[in-house]
């Protein structure tokens, strides 16, 4: 664990928590998952990596979320990605390669929209998708709600859900499905203007490998390539799976300085 106290960056009153490390660039953001953290196997190993060459290297909490304030039933996506927005532009100088894990991946195709949209879109260098995860609130939650689960959402303004990877149940609430709509990605050509390199595991209960497949459809336009890792979790976090996240984001530094030269 990074025993180093985090900064705050205010966020319309919600205090993000954040740390970064200074160093060259390319730097590299880290975007986490649905109810992850800063502190994460992913997060640390490339904290330390990027530590020991020299890189910048930055990530936070989304509100709700490990030491961030707020409460975790406010979040919806576009709360998520105005606060990334603001941390990338306010701590990151340069180009940098984001790392998006799970639902970390559709905040980091639409942070590239948002920079786009600010004429600020060559920010990004490359991107690392891990068990990407984008619209999956619309495409993968709410087409597997019971009709108790809808009558839950219906009647309380959410539904609980039992999780894998804590002993807390992950809360999906209605405002989080509906502001989903509002933000999908996968409804036409999406063009970041940069390499992109997808990770994701053929055993994958939560995210099926076939919507990494579906995402690669969407990318018409830029250079992408996609890692199978046939006997590959969500999480990707055995000693294998971190090993090769690193490399696939050595080889795109590689690949951004000798298009540079």
């Amino acid at each position: 664990m990074d025993a180093s106290p985090p900064q705050f960056l205010d966020v319309k009153g919600v205090d993000i928590a954040l740390r970064r490390r200074e160093g060259r660039a390319p730097g590299i953001v880290w975007l986490g998952g649905y109810y992850s953290d800063m502190l994460g196997s992913k997060a640390q190993w490339l904290d330390q990596w990027a530590s020991e060459r020299g890189l910048a290297f930055l990530r936070h909490d989304y509100s709700g979320h490990g030491e961030s304030g707020g409460e975790f039933r406010d979040g919806t996506i576009s709360l998520w990605l105005e606060q990334s927005l603001a941390v990338f532009r306010k701590f990151s100088h340069g180009p940098q390669i984001v790392v998006g894990s799970s639902m970390g991946g559709w905040i980091a195709l639409r942070l590239i929209e948002e920079l786009q949209k600010l004429g600020e879109g060559g920010r990004v260098a490359g991107l690392v998708l891990i068990a990407p995860a984008p619209d999956f609130t619309s495409e993968l939650v709410e087409p597997q709600l019971t009709n108790n689960q809808r009558r839950q959402i219906a009647q309380r303004g959410y539904m609980e859900e039992p999780s894998d990877y804590s002993s807390v149940p992950y809360i999906y609430t209605k405002a989080l499905l509906e502001d989903g709509r509002a933000n999908q990605v996968l409804k036409g050509v999406i063009q970041t203007d940069c390499p992109v390199h997808v990770l994701q595991g053929m055993k994958d209960k939560d995210v099926p490998y076939t919507h990494a497949l579906r995402l690669v459809d969407h990318l018409p336009v830029d250079d992408v390539t996609i890692t199978l890792v046939r006997d590959g979790d969500h999480r990707l976090s055995r000693p294998q799976d971190l090993e090769l996240l690193t490399r696939t984001v050595s080889s795109l530094i590689d690949r951004i300085a000798s298009s540079v030269q």
